[in-house]
């Protein structure tokens, strides 16, 4: 929801639902739209459906090509049908919405508006990377004063997400949902498949670069779903990442060639790629890399509005942060609690009484404020443990019910950052690059270190987030570590935790110590002693 030019509320149908994504990634899943998300922004905002200028739909079913390359056989025409009438099943599903407000925004440019228009700069070079929009799988472009100007599309079938999404599947994950343990799964090998790569998937020096088939058995056998992986599969995981990199980090110093801008600002599904992310940073001639939080297909209904407001001459203003979700009043909780029949307890100092049971090396599920808009938690829908033990990435991954091969992330004070992490850029309030963790700070917080020696950082700054950071002052009082274990209120497959009612079914299925919801204690102790 966007209010004269300033983003009022952003959420994602999936913490409604509860079903991950809100939907399946399958195209005949189109038709099916985030009403829930849509009527809380509007309730948010105290507005009624008819109040709307403008409702951007981030596809445009006039820029597809009938039997166009990159397309999915069978289903492209039920796609395309489902969003040309997605005007009609909105207007249905908000009563009072006049369909004719309904615009069609290419989904390319509804990802670079998310990045260049919610960014903190004023003029940048966009560059967008995804699986596919209609026609392209990229965008590269810049903005000055609010419009985009467009100097690349690479055109289907050529795909940077797409070849990641289909190697994602011959590893046996989910494919547009669980690119991101392929990326944890390359640290764990070597590009040994990198000659052969980059054969296959090579930029052709206008901005644009080729995408050939890939035979993936030819480096190692398919994987089943939850079968064990191999060296082989580790090595091929960790080519096709280095290969990614490498391209993208041509089309990064394209675009800058071609703009001379200082920021680079980045969305679309690769751009959750926190290792190629930090790669960019540091070899391409940017000075700043600002990276979408919801740089995924959610981060759209953002870039659409976004761009409608633009367009109706409206300044624009960068997004607050990432906390744009749902929140509850101290007395909604406590009712919460009430109907839960729990016991609790409202500590005078919580930031003091969670950096206790930290520092006791006990796991704290923490529910503060409004939900993230994207799928990082950042410390308001977070699991939270002490980083000094070993031990506890095996346990998180545990209670989570993922693979042991993921990697768990650390919050840090943001003016404690440099002189533990490097090469990465700080601040990072996002998640979204990997840092270098110092050698003589490996020991002192093994659990958030990658096998690769290298961490995803988020940095917290006091005045944007005071309880946050005063719980890292807290726990770095008890335990000298300005550092907490950082990882998503959820359990493998759910979406993270929104509301209450997610969260103590969270505390009460899993083998977590504390619940701190608001200003509230709920002790696992308590609630199940008998």
């Amino acid at each position: 929801m966007v209010v004269d030019g300033e983003v009022v509320a952003a959420a994602e149908e999936e913490r409604f639902s509860r079903r991950k994504h809100g939907k399946r990634p399958v195209p005949f899943s189109a038709w099916e739209l985030p009403e829930r998300a849509a009527a809380w922004c509007l309730a948010r905002a105290g507005l009624r459906p008819e109040d709307l200028d403008a409702v951007a739909y981030s596809y445009d079913p006039d820029l597809v090509v009938p039997g166009g390359p990159g397309q999915d056989p069978g289903w492209e025409e039920l796609r395309t049908t489902y969003a040309r009438r997605a005007p009609s099943f909105l207007a249905g599903a908000l009563p009072g919405l006049d369909a004719a407000r309904v615009r069609f925004v290419p989904h390319h440019i509804a990802h670079a508006a998310s990045a260049g228009l919610a960014a903190p700069f004023t003029d940048s070079a966009v560059l967008v990377c995804d699986g596919r929009g209609e026609a392209v799988s990229h965008l590269a472009g810049a903005y000055r004063g609010g419009s985009l100007e467009i100097l690349a599309a690479q055109g289907l079938p050529h795909s940077l997400g797409l070849l990641y999404e289909s190697l994602t599947t011959h590893l046996g994950f989910l494919h547009s949902s669980d690119e991101y343990k392929v990326m944890a799964l390359a640290s764990y090998g070597r590009p040994r498949f990198l000659p052969e790569l980059r054969a296959l998937v090579y930029p052709t020096g206008d901005g644009g670069f080729r995408t050939e088939p890939v035979d993936w058995s030819a480096f190692a056998k398919p994987l089943r779903p939850h079968r064990e992986w191999t060296g082989e599969h580790a090595d091929l995981a960790a080519s096709v990442q280095a290969r990614l990199e490498e391209v993208l980090v041509y089309l990064a110093r394209w675009l800058h060639g071609r703009t001379g801008r200082r920021v680079l600002t980045m969305a679309g599904g690769v751009a959750l790629n926190c290792v190629a992310n930090t790669r960019i940073a540091e070899t391409t001639p940017f000075e700043h890399v600002w990276v979408q939080p919801a740089a995924g297909d959610a981060g759209t209904a953002l870039g659409g509005a976004l761009h409608l407001a633009a367009a109706a001459g409206e300044p624009v203003v960068p997004m607050p942060g990432a906390d744009l979700g749902r929140s509850w009043s101290e007395a909604e909780l406590a009712a919460w609690l009430r109907t839960a029949n729990v016991s609790c307890e409202r500590p005078a100092d919580l930031a003091a009484a969670v950096a206790d049971e930290l520092a006791a090396d006990r796991i704290v599920a923490w529910f503060q404020g409004r939900g993230e808009y994207g799928p990082r938690a950042l410390g308001h829908r977070s699991l939270l443990a002490h980083p000094g033990h070993a031990a506890n990435t095996e346990r998180l991954n545990d209670v989570k019910g993922r693979e042991q091969f993921r990697p768990i992330a650390p919050m840090v004070l943001a003016d404690r950052a440099g002189r533990i992490f490097s090469r990465g850029p700080v601040p990072s309030p996002y998640m979204l690059f990997v840092h270098d963790v110092a050698p003589e700070w490996r020991s002192r917080i093994p659990a958030v270190v990658h096998v690769d020696g290298t961490a995803r950082v988020q940095t917290v700054e006091p005045g944007s987030e005071p309880l946050l950071a005063r719980l890292l002052e807290e726990f770095e009082a008890r335990t000298g570590l300005p550092v907490l274990v950082n990882t998503s209120l959820n359990t493998a497959g759910r979406p993270m935790a929104d509301d209450p009612r997610d969260a103590l079914e969270c505390f009460g299925s899993a083998p977590v110590d504390v619940l701190a919801l608001g200003p509230f204690l709920v002790r696992r102790a308590g609630v199940f002693a008998a």
